[in-house]
């Protein structure tokens, strides 16, 4: 089967992405999915859904083998089935209504005590005034009521007496303000039941009861024996899974009956996980369950299958069936549902390849060619394209190609042309592309003209809100210096170039003088304007961005340059050729959250003033106040394996190389899907004109035999247009 595995990478040891999957993980499944003979593809989903519906309307899977948790809200782990569902999409895993009612905790209680399943007293309160002193049963435990992976417990969320549940409480719903759970806490074991809908057994697929094994130097010291965050996340080596628990027969048996009943009631599909807390009494409460559980190595789920003789690859392949049978897929094809359409599509790649080496030779740089890529780069694209199982037709871009883009059949192009001159050059091949209708990776025309343009670009991006540094154009290098710049350094730069071109040591200007011999140079060697602009000291960043009108922000690179005694440093042409000694690159970022969100606010709002579509790299100066600067947008960003920014961006958002193509090609994908229908539009629509036009020719061929005359024209009976309608006039031949 064709099988794209969906999820959240987990990038950061945040609370927030507590819940997303380790590339270990993420490895560990493509690898047993992969061996079970099942082709994959990865799909990483956040950011926006309009990014992950056209990579897998481009895929085409025969199941998702869903694991993605959702990024916000109550319904997250529901959004995703739901999605799928309406793409008609196979998937594994429980449908959106069950996700939604177990991630909320409260109303999965509400649930089960109609089935009479035991359950610790609670109350769920969503304003501190609604707790009721009558009602709880001390101690209590206060936890989020939509979270999951131990988010906000910790030894702290035990109360004892009605103050410190308030403050708890109070505190807990600064942080949870959709609401809490304040929940008897039961002195005891936890026990965790996973379930298996595959696994032939005497319990329906509920596997034998697991309990957490911890490191007794872990735990010293702690009050309250619970299975809280910080055991979860910072001392999770500390931790074992116990297969089966050290429980009582019996109890376990009552355990697995319970789970049975309440995998049931709340229709639980393929896996699912269940948290008991046994008492020491040894009565079983049921606390939570997990329709979505983990499947990180070593999590219970394994355990517990290994003792039905089903290990890794086979939980992974059990999940696979189980869903499979659900929706009567036999030998990867779903019975019943139209095939979607797949299979390889003839892609035009075009490019220019680089034939002169960039260098330095003392002062003299050799940048002709630096935009141009290299043909180590080229096979790579090519590869990577024919890998998602595509032809590849290459087409430089030389003066012939408009001849041969006319001549050659072509589904969609990968486009990384630069194009030969002018301001425009970038939006040569695009502007070709449209003209012949061939839908195409990449921003439009306009974008990439107005994108080269830093000047331009700058002022758009201003206008959006924006910061951007204080600019001016310079023809000569004679003209008056703006009244903006109070102060030096300033930098200089050609206007429309790209890949650091024109941008060396010394474009940092410390006078005026230094200044307007520089300015002479760029307009001398590039035949165009020189820009100027302040100079922003501080931290460098570049944000990638992939996707159509609202772009995933990957996390940001940033420049870091280690030579202290350069007092203005910047990201240059000398760097770009030798930088392992003067500058590092950290992706991602090590940011601060609101300094985070603010550059990637910065970036998503620059992609999309500029209109930029697809693909882009954004590049940022922070100054000491932490004030984000837009230096520049590259919506046609190289793509040299190991080497060019963006895909060390996208390395350290964990995606591969061929990912990062595969998500720069899907949308265009996705638009020549579009043209195709529209095409099968216009063709039903002609054929039905044209079966109308001949049901009238014969209608007036059966009128001339039986002696009946036509006449169409106005409803005056004139030939003028502008009547109601036509008129038809029979009369009697004689």
């Amino acid at each position: 089967m064709r099988i794209a595995l969906t999820y959240n990478l987990r990038l950061s040891d945040s609370e927030d992405e507590a819940e997303f999957d380790t590339q270990e993980t993420v490895n560990t499944l493509a690898s047993a999915i992969e061996r079970l003979g099942h082709r994959l593809e990865r799909f990483e989903v956040s950011g926006p859904a309009s990014r992950t519906v056209a990579r897998l309307e481009a895929y085409s899977p025969d199941l998702i083998f869903n694991i993605a948790e959702g990024r916000r809200g109550r319904f997250r782990e529901a959004f995703f089935p739901a999605l799928f569902e309406e793409l008609g999409f196979a998937y594994t895993g429980s449908d959106a209504y069950a996700l939604a009612v177990t991630l909320d905790k409260q109303l999965t209680k509400l649930v089960l005590s109609k089935h009479g399943i035991r359950t610790p007293g609670w109350q769920f309160v969503e304003k501190l005034n609604e707790l009721k002193a009558e009602d709880l049963r001390f101690p209590v435990i206060i936890k989020p009521n939509f979270e999951g992976s131990s988010k906000g417990i910790t030894q702290d969320s035990v109360a004892e007496t009605l103050e410190q549940a308030r403050e708890k409480v109070s505190q807990a719903l600064a942080r949870y303000p959709a609401g809490v759970l304040v929940e008897e806490f039961i002195s005891g074991t936890d026990i965790t039941v996973p379930y298996l809908a595959a696994v032939q057994n005497d319990h329906d697929g509920v596997l034998s009861p697991t309990e957490y094994d911890i490191d007794p130097a872990a735990i010293a010291g702690r009050k309250y024996a619970i299975y809280d965050y910080e055991l979860k996340t910072k001392k999770e080596n500390a931790v074992k899974v116990r297969a089966p628990a050290k429980i009582p027969p019996k109890v376990a048996e009552e355990m697995r009956t319970m789970s049975t009943k309440i995998f049931q009631a709340l229709d639980c599909r393929d896996l699912g996980r269940i948290d008991f807390r046994l008492s020491d009494a040894g009565v079983p409460y049921f606390l939570e369950i997990n329709a979505l559980p983990s499947l990180e190595p070593g999590a219970g789920i394994y355990a517990a299958a290994a003792l039905e003789g089903v290990h890794l690859d086979g939980v992974v392949n059990a999940i696979i069936q189980s869903a499979a049978r659900r929706y009567k897929i036999k030998d990867g094809k779903r019975q019943g549902k139209p095939a979607r359409k797949t299979g390889p599509l003839r892609v035009g790649f075009t490019y220019n390849v680089k034939r002169v080496k960039p260098a330095l030779d003392g002062q003299a740089v050799e940048d002709s060619e630096a935009e141009y890529d290299s043909p180590t780069t080229l096979q790579a694209i090519r590869e990577a394209i024919a890998s998602w199982g595509h032809e590849v037709v290459d087409l430089e871009a030389t003066a012939e190609l408009p001849s041969v883009l006319a001549s050659t059949p072509l589904d969609i192009v990968f486009n990384i042309a630069e194009g030969f001159k002018g301001r425009n050059r970038e939006s040569q091949v695009p502007a070709m592309l449209e003209l012949l209708d061939i839908p195409y990776t990449g921003s439009d025309p306009a974008t990439l003209s107005i994108a080269l343009d830093k000047a331009l670009a700058k002022k758009i991006v201003r206008q959006a809100g924006i910061h951007t540094p204080n600019f001016q154009l310079m023809h000569t290098g004679k003209e008056r210096l703006n009244k903006d710049f109070t102060n030096f350094p300033l930098m200089v730069k050609p206007v429309a170039e790209g890949s650091s071109k024109g941008v060396v040591s010394k474009s940092v200007c410390h006078n005026e003088a230094e200044l307007r011999e520089v300015v002479k140079e760029i307009v001398t060697k590039y035949q165009q304007p020189a820009l100027i602009e302040e100079y922003i000291g501080g931290r460098e960043f570049t944000v990638g961005l992939l996707g159509e009108r609202r772009p995933r922000v990957l996390p940001p690179m940033e420049i870091v340059f280690l030579d202290k005694a350069d007092k203005t440093p910047i990201y240059s042409f000398e760097h770009k050729l030798d930088w392992t000694d003067r500058i590092r690159y950290d992706a991602p970022a090590k940011l601060e959250p609101a300094l985070l969100e603010k550059l990637r606010a910065a970036a998503r709002g620059s992609f999309m003033a500029l209109g930029c579509r697809d693909v882009a790299r954004i590049d940022f100066r922070m100054d000491d106040k932490g004030r984000i600067y837009f230096i520049e947008c590259n919506p046609l960003p190289g793509l040299t394996p190991g080497w060019s920014d963006l895909v060390l961006i996208a390395q350290g958002a964990g995606m591969d190389y061929r990912g990062l193509i595969g998500e720069i090609m899907a949308p265009a994908i996705r638009r020549y899907k579009e043209r195709e229908a529209r095409r099968a539009a216009d063709e039903s629509a002609l054929m039905k004109l044209a079966m109308e036009k001949a049901a009238l020719e014969k209608a007036a061929m059966a009128d001339e035999k039986t002696g009946t005359v036509s006449v169409t024209g106005s409803g005056s009976g004139s030939s003028s247009s502008g009547g109601e309608g036509p008129v038809r006039m029979d009369m009697k031949a004689h």
